[in-house]
């Protein structure tokens, strides 16, 4: 069945709004434990007590507020601040039962028990693991907590990571050269190193016109939106000439880092840099592991059960969005969407019924090419289940080409989904950036 764009497009936020079911008298109150309050376990917790207000829910997040990791690269870039992309919990905190601001150490499904950091053991009838992805630093030689304090990956967006990312690109000098190295996918948002590239070239375009970037891909092209990221590199920023700002390298897995010397290294190339950003390997979150969850792909990801995103390999957990085994993109409109689904699923199991034999799931990802120009990807995702599996439906796509209309709906997009996933309330007011 081929899906309207418009209908499409509105289907991201709007997917989850509907759902029956209320609450059975006399019965217990479903205990709820959900560990990552980001895109997917913020928005899990938000509309699971919305439709079931009966299930007593436990947020438990490390970080006191919310840092979008979307946006952040407009911050590296020097288009927008930390304060622009961060949150407080303030509204998530209402809405839920408890907010503990605490890291898992240990899960125990026979028990079904969470025990954190702080020695607190939390039962629960089902756990929703949300914390995304766990960097593999040691698969990188020399990676190691020294050289972190140098190179950043700036993945996960914090003023450590983010922000002194961006001071070490302010305090390169005309001429420099920044190094960027990222690993083969599946990756966290796989446009989002070629939006990096670009917003960087956009950057030192302006300030530093006489440095140029090398970016080492171990993916053996552009792994997201090729066509519409050359043609912007070559429109605005010289690529394919001897004036190119930009040195793209694809082929190139990076295998090993020297802090000291400034040099990353692949298993062709070794690269000095002024700034080098290096990001390594990826797969599900710690916590996963934890859980046993993470049995998939030679342990490095989760299989779930599409229609309550519950383990196929332990019973009562349920994994959101970048932690997934799948097809599914691993990106916040996804973990918003995937998280909206769980919620729904589990009220449905709480009241004795079958999920939705039949869900869909939707993810829509802007890129920046410029300060004033984007462009998107859109994914529908509709469940077989004679496959047992999520099929890419027709009626997404990707922009026609970059414009500066697409960059306001970038900005659209990103008031949207941290309104929807944190519950701001009405009249909440953004940075001027958006």
């Amino acid at each position: 069945m081929s899906l309207p764009r418009r209908d499409f497009l509105r289907a991201g936020l709007a997917g989850f709004l509907s759902v029956s079911g209320t609450a059975r008298a006399g019965r217990a109150r479903p205990q709820v434990v959900i560990v990552g309050a980001g895109f997917g376990g913020a928005a899990c917790a938000r509309y699971l007590k919305l439709w079931e207000p009966r299930v007593e829910i436990t947020l438990i997040e490390s970080n006191p507020r919310f840092v979008s990791s979307p946006m952040s690269n407009m911050v590296i870039a020097g288009l927008n601040r930390m304060e622009d992309i961060t949150f407080p919990y303030d509204s998530l905190k209402a809405v839920v039962d408890h907010f503990v601001v605490d890291t898992v150490v240990a899960i125990d499904p026979g028990k079904r028990s969470v025990t954190t950091a702080t020695g607190k053991t939390l039962r629960y009838d089902r756990v929703v693991l949300a914390a995304g992805i766990e960097l593999m630093f040691d698969q990188v030689r020399g990676y190691d907590a020294a050289a972190r304090k140098v190179i950043k990956h700036a993945w996960k967006a914090s003023p450590d990571e983010t922000g002194v990312l961006r001071r070490q690109l302010q305090a390169m000098p005309d001429g420099g050269v920044f190094v960027m190295a990222i690993p083969m996918a599946p990756i966290r948002c796989p446009p989002a190193p070629y939006e990096r590239v670009s917003l960087v070239a956009n950057y030192l375009k302006k300030a530093k016109p006489r440095s140029k970037i090398i970016l080492l891909d171990g993916n053996p092209d552009i792994a997201s939106m090729k066509e519409l990221f050359l043609t912007a590199w070559k429109k605005h920023y010289g690529y394919g000439t001897d004036n190119s700002l930009i040195d793209y390298r694809p082929g190139n897995q990076p295998v090993a880092v020297d802090a000291a010397a400034m040099k990353v290294s692949s298993e062709f190339d070794d690269v000095n840099g002024d700034v080098i950003n290096l990001v390594p390997p990826m797969r599900a979150a710690a916590i996963t592991a934890l859980a046993g969850a993470r049995s998939g792909d030679n342990g490095f990801w989760c299989p779930v059960d599409y229609l309550s995103l519950e383990s196929t390999a332990v019973p009562n957990v349920h994994i959101l969005g970048d932690s997934i085994l799948s097809n599914l993109s691993k990106a916040a409109a996804l973990a918003n969407n995937s998280g909206k689904l769980c919620a729904s699923a589990l009220v449905e199991i709480f009241n004795g019924r079958q999920p939705d034999p039949l869900p869909i799931l939707t993810s829509t990802c802007y890129s920046a090419s410029t300060e004033h120009t984007a462009f998107n990807v859109a994914t529908v995702f509709r469940y077989n289940p004679a496959e047992k599996s999520m099929e890419v439906q027709p009626g997404g796509g990707f922009s026609s080409e970059e414009s500066a209309k697409e960059i306001e709906y970038m900005r659209g997009w990103a008031r949207n989904i941290w309104a929807d996933t944190l519950g701001l309330p009405a009249g909440y007011r953004f940075s001027n950036a958006f």
